[in-house]
């Protein structure tokens, strides 16, 4: 059971880890644009960091990854979600010479429609989020290669918001920027619900987040990170045995609980040694270590280099000494 410790609103917030790592994240640029394609085409997207997001409103064409023998079929209703770690392939041809779909997309406003052979045979919508927190290898390791949304009634709500996305894109008006932006970030977060409520999430803290004893445990390391939690508390959390808890925490996300927690523990401190005021005392304070040096430690553990080497590459400036 939680303890006294934990207010109405730590409770309100031990189920959400996903919202906690996509706000680590800074999800920062972004570009939606549609395409109306006819006849025979193909359209090929160079490996970038960040996710892209492909819907298909009309009409059908196929998906491959860079090196991959067998592409994938997306109908009318389908949208896919990637790293973008690959390049890969969209078109209606495999034999025909792919365009640079950069250069093709940015060649119209964001929210505009980019036409291909001056046909409608397939008409979709794509777009790139960009990222600027510490966070982004945590998502991007947690996502399959290809989310694959398939179309049914349950998820009108992403087509929606794709549409609506667009239109405030196309049409300028007052506050347009920053509700564009908002908006983005929730059509990334309803992809991903998607993507859980399909029990598609094989392994890692995105699958765990689909299974609630899991997730209760998430929930409190993400509520209170300077805790000292133990193994067994955390397992009463879930509301299983310790033995039984360790094993299935490691099974689901590929690591134990501590092991999470610690590397959770380095990326909040990434990020507030980047973009807070705190000192590095205080950082570490905040993330459970007493100790600075046993704090430097473990993030040099995590990160590869120490905090204040961090703080200076981060272009933070000068590191804060401790007050």
């Amino acid at each position: 059971m939680l303890d006294g410790r934990y207010s109405c609103r730590d409770r309100l917030r031990l189920m959400d880890p996903l919202s906690d790592i996509l706000t680590l994240m800074r999800p920062g640029g972004y570009g939606f644009r549609g395409l109306a394609a006819g006849g025979d085409w193909a359209l090929s997207f160079p490996a970038a960091e960040g996710l892209r997001c492909f819907a298909i409103e009309a009409g059908s064409c196929w998906f491959r990854f860079a090196g991959d023998e067998a592409p994938v079929r997306l109908q009318e209703g389908d949208l896919v979600l990637m790293a973008a770690r690959r390049e890969v392939f969209l078109f209606s041809s495999a034999a025909v010479h792919p365009v640079d779909a950069i250069a093709l997309l940015t060649s119209v406003p964001p929210g505009a429609l980019a036409t291909l052979n001056g046909g409608e045979a397939c008409r979709g919508i794509g777009g790139f989020f960009g990222f600027e927190g510490v966070a982004l290898d945590s998502l991007l390791d947690a996502v399959p290669p290809l989310l694959h949304i398939h179309a049914d009634a349950s998820k009108a709500v992403l087509r929606d918001g794709i549409r609506r996305l667009m239109r405030e894109l196309g049409t300028p008006r007052p506050g347009g920027a920053l509700l564009a932006s908002h908006l983005a970030q929730a059509l990334l977060v309803e992809a991903l619900r998607a993507h859980l409520e399909e029990g598609a999430a094989r392994q890692g803290w995105l699958a765990a987040l689909a299974v609630p004893a899991m997730s209760r445990a998430l929930g409190a390391m993400h509520a209170d990170v300077a805790r000292r939690w133990t193994l067994r508390e955390l397992a009463g959390v879930a509301g299983m045995s310790r033995a039984s808890f360790a094993a299935y925490f490691r099974r689901v996300t590929g690591e134990t609980p501590i092991a999470y927690l610690t590397r959770w523990r380095m990326m909040l401190a990434a990020d507030r040694i980047r973009h807070s005021p705190l000192t590095l005392g205080e950082v570490a304070l905040s993330v459970g270590y007493e100790s600075e040096s046993a704090f430097g430690a473990a993030f040099k553990r995590a990160m590869g280099q120490s905090p204040r080497a961090y703080g200076r590459d981060a272009g933070s400036g000068r590191p804060k000494e401790s007050r």
